[in-house]
């Protein structure tokens, strides 16, 4: 029904009930109960995930403040570090190279470093070695190899070491950064010492390879690949004190790095891995065994063509002479002593010492002593001998301190630290006194039974080593048989004082003790000491001083800081005294127990030495041109077995002279035959008394004559 004014009624119209009814709105879904997953079920599961997303949200914070405060590191380290020229040089001591008279070099001490080089100068077979040897991935890294660091911990772990044990897959600049101790230099105020300072340097421990690697990043940030293998090849050790590879270059071959073959930079490069094991002068074939790994690594990674390769290991390399000799090991630490030691042993500078060494002579004085070992000494003796070769003004020219000298220095010298007794070859110091005191070589003495009494020990008897009497000979004649009654006879005849003071003065001061047994060689003294004593008869009857050093400088400096000028001292005994005293000796050789010595062609004074039962055997003596002292014996003075002076020293003295002398002309003796016979040289009758020479007291009680002293 519709309203009056005619508008629709609010309320709705009422539908016909014919209509067809809507049909009824569908009823809404029941939702489904969400299927809960089995895994939230587990809680093994659950807790596992919740620690997983746990620490993958701290570990990427924490992995990126890490990284943040590597790269901090890093770029702090490479804002500090030193320009590269700073870093070529790490040595905190310095060097010591030796010359010889003729101003070659022999011998190295200390470290020595040959001069900067760098990568882009040194022979391309050199660089190629060391990186083809060290890291072949060298560059293309940034200062860290993934990849070999996993392959070194394989390797370590399967041969039963720990992962950082043994191989440590650096490279390169890692082993920059160990050489440089992580930036901290060596100080001696560290109380550690130089040994102790490399020795935590190479100390490998987790912490201490973590600050290696950043450190070797900041390497690589700072300097370039060449820069990097600059600094490893000045300061890598190299074996016999070489200290980069310019002075192991110099040392092995005597050559420049920037001129080395590819089979001599293969054996450098080889020495990198065990320096001394691998050093060639301790073992060639071992270091050339090494070498040939190296060349086929170089030809496998295409720096040696397969002919080149061929040809380095078919001609392997070869030792220069003075490396191959290893000449003057023994003479070379006795000059480091003669320098002051701030510019030898302790120097911080590179030092230049010259030398009156001589290789020729150290040679011939090396292959004689070899010479009567091989083929005069039983196989397997542990005798030793030592040999000292000088000039007539004391200037040593050759040296050997034992039969063999192991390449290492400070071994024990037995030509300058072994103080043993002399024997007959003291005698020769006896008669200079007579000869000093008017006494004509053809004076004569009786060699008859004889006895002292001396105070403290009652009598003493001398006796000669044949046990035998000679009658009346002359004091030539005494000396040339090494008789002992008349030595002592003339001994006590002169003044013991006197004997005593000419044998100190002439350099054999080694706590003589005035006893009558003196005459006949029971002081004791080094074979240097007793050299330098027959050189002063030699040269006219003056003192010498044994000196091996002329002069001493600063590598390419050429004023001399130290100057050695000669060796002659004051005079002993008259030049008339020593020229008849060098007639005796040469009649020794001649005619008497040194006849084994003797030199075809060329006229020799000298004197055989034996001790008591033979503990020591000596030879020592003389031509115009050289002094040569012999001696032979056991270093804990174990008898020798039928060995006196005149014997296997004698021998050995012959073989070193006649080498020395090759190829040099006759010069005669310096000697003076006597004119006529003169008083006898008998002990005089009395009583001795205190003020009386050769009388005084002994100082010194001696036990033991009886026995000492049946000798020559």
């Amino acid at each position: 029904m519709s309203s009056s004014n005619g508008k629709r009624p609010l309320v709705a119209d009422k539908r016909a009930t014919s209509r067809k009814p809507k049909s009824k709105p569908a009823p809404a879904r029941a939702k489904k109960p969400r299927r809960v997953r089995a895994a939230s079920r587990n809680p093994v599961v659950w807790l596992f995930r919740a620690v997983v997303r746990l620490v993958w949200g701290v570990g990427w914070r924490v992995g990126a403040l890490v990284l943040i405060v590597t790269a901090l590191a890093v770029i702090y380290y490479a804002a500090t570090l030193p320009p590269v020229s700073a870093l070529v040089d790490g040595r905190s001591r310095g060097s010591v190279t030796l010359l010889d008279r003729d101003n070659k070099v022999f011998a190295w001490r200390g470290e020595q470093f040959g001069g900067q080089i760098s990568a882009d100068t040194v022979s391309p077979h050199l660089r190629n070695a060391v990186v083809a040897t060290e890291d072949k991935r060298f560059y293309g890294h940034f200062g860290l190899s993934p990849r070999g660091i996993a392959s070194a911990v394989r390797i370590n772990l399967a041969e039963g070491r720990g992962p950082l044990s043994g191989n440590g897959g650096s490279t390169i600049t890692q082993q920059v950064a160990k050489l440089l101790c992580l930036g901290v230099p060596y100080s001696p105020e560290s109380g550690m010492t130089e040994a102790e300072y490399e020795t935590e340097c190479r100390r490998t421990t987790l912490g201490r390879k973590v600050k290696e690697a950043v450190y070797a990043m900041a390497m690589e940030l700072r300097y370039s690949k060449d820069d990097i293998l600059s600094i490893y090849l000045n300061r890598a050790y190299l074996g016999a004190g070489a200290r980069g590879f310019e002075a192991a270059a110099q040392r092995y071959f005597g050559r420049s790095a920037n001129e080395l073959l590819p089979s001599e930079a293969a054996m450098l490069a080889g020495l990198l891995k065990a320096p001394s094991r691998y050093a060639p002068t301790a073992n060639l074939q071992l270091s050339r065994d090494r070498a040939a790994t190296i060349v086929k690594l170089m030809e496998e990674q295409g720096y040696l063509t397969a002919a080149e390769a061929e040809e380095a290991r078919r001609t392997p390399a070869t030792l220069s002479e003075a490396a191959e000799a290893r000449a003057g090991g023994y003479f070379a630490d006795w000059v480091m002593d003669m320098g002051p030691t701030f510019l030898t042993e302790e120097t911080t500078e590179d030092v230049v010492i010259q030398t009156t060494f001589d290789q020729r002579i150290q040679k011939a004085a090396e292959e004689g002593l070899q010479y009567i070992f091989d083929n005069k000494v039983r196989d397997g003796s542990e005798a030793q001998a030592a040999i000292v070769v000088m000039s007539a003004d004391g200037a040593v020219r050759a040296m050997v301190g034992g039969r063999k000298f192991k390449g290492v220095a400070g071994q024990f010298n037995r030509a300058i630290q072994a103080k043993r007794q002399t024997g007959s070859a003291f005698k020769p110091f006896v008669y200079a006194a007579a000869l000093d005191m008017g006494f004509p070589p053809n004076t004569t003495v009786r060699d008859e039974p004889y006895c002292l009494d001396v105070p403290g020990s009652g009598e003493w008897c001398p006796e000669n080593y044949t046990r035998t009497f000679a009658g009346t000979v002359t004091l030539t004649q005494a000396l040339a048989q090494s008789l002992n009654i008349p030595a002592v006879k003339v001994f006590e005849r002169v003044g013991r004082e006197a004997v005593v003071k000419i044998a100190a003065d002439f350099g054999l001061a080694s706590d003589i003790a005035v006893g009558p047994a003196v005459a006949l060689g029971s002081s004791e003294s080094t074979l240097l000491e007793m050299t330098r004593a027959y050189a002063g008869i030699l040269n006219g009857g003056s003192s010498v001083d044994p000196y091996g050093l002329i002069e001493l400088r600063l590598k390419g400096e050429e004023k001399p800081l130290l100057v050695q000028e000669g060796g002659i001292g004051e005079r002993v005994i008259q030049e008339g005294a020593a020229r008849q005293l060098t007639f005796m000796m040469h009649q020794a050789m001649e005619v008497g127990t040194g006849t084994r010595a003797r030199l075809e062609g060329r006229p020799a004074a000298g004197k055989t030495g034996t001790t008591s039962a033979s503990r020591d055997a000596w030879f020592v003596g003389f031509t115009a041109d050289y002094v040569a002292g012999v001696w032979m014996g056991y270093d804990d003075n174990t008898p020798l077995t039928g060995v006196t002076g005149g014997g296997l020293p004698a021998e050995i003295w012959h073989e070193v002279m006649t080498r020395v002398h090759e190829g040099l002309p006759v010069h005669e003796l310096p000697m003076e035959a006597p004119q006529a016979v003169a008083q006898q040289a008998e002990p005089r009758r009395q009583q001795p008394t205190r003020n009386q020479p050769g009388n005084q007291t002994e100082r010194v009680i001696i036990n033991i004559l009886n026995e000492l002293f049946g000798s020559r």
